[in-house]
């Protein structure tokens, strides 16, 4: 029997990004130091994750109460951190407001019944690989119907209008929703949504919005005469091929191990 490749789901739109930028990082195992922003958006998840616990076992807990995880956690990396032009503290300043903002505006709008659902394993043996991850949020619609909720954090998380960018996370939504119905046994009847949390220095410039995505699990599935992404991607993994991409937005010494000895940037 062949081994089953296995594939951190919050992988998958790096991989189609940057195959050569996937490869250094998750099979290379090619490391740089993470940033900024993405130990804040660590650290609010880490805050709203316990606030939510709370709401859904009664504990009452307040937003100020888990607070300390947001504090903890953005002083307390578990890995090295490369704040760039700004400081602990000023990021460590956004990610409690930005918490606040969540606790106040977002979570009381849905009826949350998972947080943080993990999937150890969800076998899809006819393209031999096997996904894994954690799902940020399960809820539960008015219709008593199931959908997952993912946390974005970002600096262009949330237009001016309040309307959230979905375009480019439908194949990721559709990954988290096949690893919720894995984790808890039920299905996700529901739209996805995306928690979008907009990062900025000032009060003005942070917002909090929601957008959802419906039908995108043909993105992974495929259809008649046009594969799905995952079997795209098991393709790409079977084939040890891992193209580059010098057009990525994230093509940067900052975020790509193998930036500096990378032949596709010619």
């Amino acid at each position: 029997m062949t081994e089953l490749i296995r594939i951190r789901a919050s992988s998958l739109p790096e991989l189609f990004d940057c195959p050569a930028r996937w490869e250094a990082k998750n099979i290379k195992g090619m490391r740089l130091p993470s940033t900024g922003a993405a130990q804040l958006g660590r650290a609010v998840h880490a805050g709203t994750a316990l606030f939510d616990l709370g709401r859904i076992r009664g504990a009452g807990l307040s937003a100020e109460d888990c607070a300390t995880e947001v504090v903890k956690t953005m002083r307390h990396p578990r890995e090295e951190v490369d704040w760039g032009d700004s400081s602990p503290a000023v990021m460590e300043g956004i990610a409690l407001a930005l918490h606040r903002k969540y606790c106040a505006e977002i979570a009381p709008g849905f009826d949350f019944v998972d947080v943080e659902a993990e999937c150890r394993g969800l076998e899809i043996a006819e393209l031999g690989i096997e996904l894994t991850g954690t799902t940020d949020r399960v809820y539960r619609d008015e219709r008593g119907r199931f959908g997952i909720a993912d946390i974005k954090t970002g600096k262009s998380a949330v237009g001016v209008d309040g309307t959230v960018r979905t375009a480019g996370h439908a194949a990721q939504v559709a990954v988290y929703e096949l690893l919720a119905e894995e984790a808890t046994g039920r299905a996700m009847d529901a739209p996805a949504v995306i928690i979008g949390l907009q990062t900025a220095k000032t009060d003005a410039g942070r917002r909090a919005g929601t957008g959802s995505v419906t039908g995108a699990r043909e993105l992974l599935a495929g259809r008649e005469g046009a594969p799905g992404l995952l079997e795209a991607a098991a393709a790409m993994l079977r084939s040890g091929i891992f193209f580059g991409n010098p057009r990525s937005t994230l093509c940067h010494q900052k975020y790509c191990p193998a930036y500096e000895s990378c032949r596709f940037r010619r």
